[in-house]
């Protein structure tokens, strides 16, 4: 296994079991960003897949999501009755598009959340 660089930290903090999908709860770490798993890590957070991009049909009830989605696919985690914990940060505008380091996140207030995202009952209003 390649451990240089931030895929080969994902890699080695990805599966804990030899199953790309383990079988009982699940905790998601979603993020592409190396700082966000690096401040992940500083938190002991008891993490058993890290990915860049959550496909919400492998969420089952009982997982965890941690990250930060958009709140259609946050909806979708909670209504397959999985946690959603909302990444938490403060970002200036400046530093927008920028990689972040663990350190940079902790001295920002970088937190997590526990959300509870549905849809709303109303009809759907398409943009013209």
């Amino acid at each position: 296994m390649n451990t240089h660089g931030y895929a080969g930290k994902l890699a080695a903090a990805v599966l804990r079991t030899g199953h790309p999908y383990p079988a009982g709860m699940t905790t998601y770490f979603v993020s592409r960003h190396p700082g966000a798993l690096a401040w992940s890590a500083q938190q002991r957070l008891a993490i058993d897949r890290v990915v860049p991009h959550l496909q919400a049909f492998h969420v089952r009830q009982g997982d965890t999501v941690i990250g930060t989605l958009p709140v259609h696919l946050a909806a979708q985690v909670c209504a397959a009755g999985a946690a959603y914990w909302h990444l938490i940060l403060a970002l200036p505008a400046g530093l927008r598009g920028q990689e972040i380091s663990a350190q940079a996140m902790a001295q920002m207030g970088a937190r997590l959340q526990r959300f509870e995202v549905c849809t709303a009952s109303e009809p759907r209003i398409d943009a013209p």
